[in-house]
């Protein structure tokens, strides 16, 4: 709807610059012909008395005239370039409006393409088709036949990269990769708890041989104890055993 209004927008503004046209052309054309005429004899010159200081000017109105032609000759000299210049903006709006106006209608055809909405396969058909579904569509109905027809010979081409990122297959690459996510996550919690796990594995291995080294400390000085406790009763540690001294001696 937006680029209808525009469209009647322009076309009001090409009119009423073409109107001011004809009017200044036509304005120039009878100020020289009034010029003209006056010279001649056959009109009277405008008669316009100018004052300036004590001297009046009685023929100034004979410049002003003369003066206001001059004008409007230039302005209408000016036209021919005016209207090239209006002549190519139109062009490039015209364009810039058709070009959107496929754009749009491509988006739309090409979206329906990925959801799996044409089935046929030769191209003769196949444009037809899309050109059926986009007369029905809502917002591209009042386009006319050329960018309907434009759009569906673009949507045509790119149909085989419509069927390879369908929306299926993109919704299967989605789910594959969602898959493979919460794999990396499980495996992730695996790994935090293994870490945990070895970590505390760790701490009671050096727990355990702390207290072991504590044990051979104490079984040490024990013995150390031991040792000398039984040297002053009169017995002699070898290899390990406890033997009684000399029985002359113990007697």
């Amino acid at each position: 709807m937006s680029h209808y209004v525009r469209r009647l927008g322009t076309a009001g503004a090409i009119q009423a610059q073409w109107l001011a046209s004809v009017l200044i052309g036509a304005a120039a054309v009878a100020a020289v012909g009034a010029c003209i005429a006056a010279a001649l004899g056959y009109l009277p010159w405008l008669t316009l008395p100018l004052t300036f200081g004590d001297t009046t000017y009685e023929e100034a109105g004979r410049f002003v005239q003369i003066g206001i032609a001059t004008l409007l000759v230039a302005l209408a000299s000016a036209l021919p370039s005016g209207f090239r210049v209006l002549s190519l903006e139109r062009s490039h709006r015209d364009f810039s409006i058709c070009m959107s106006d496929v754009a749009e209608a491509y988006r739309i055809c090409h979206a329906a393409d990925r959801a799996g909405a044409f089935t046929l396969s030769h191209e003769f058909d196949a444009v037809r088709e899309r050109i059926r579904f986009m007369r029905d569509h809502p917002d591209l109905r009042s386009l006319e036949p050329r960018i309907l027809e434009a759009a569906a010979q673009m949507s045509t081409v790119s149909h085989e990269m419509a069927e390879t990122y369908s929306d299926e297959n993109i919704e299967r690459a989605r789910g594959f990769l969602r898959q493979r996510q919460d794999e990396i996550e499980d495996f992730r919690d695996r790994i935090v708890e293994a870490t945990s796990q070895c970590h505390e594995l760790r701490r009671w291995l050096e727990q355990v041989e702390l207290e072991e080294s504590i044990m051979e400390s104490q079984l040490t000085q024990l013995e150390e104890q031991l040792g000398e406790t039984l040297e002053k009763l009169g017995f002699v540690r070898e290899r390990g055993n406890v033997v009684p001294m000399s029985a002359t001696a113990a007697e």
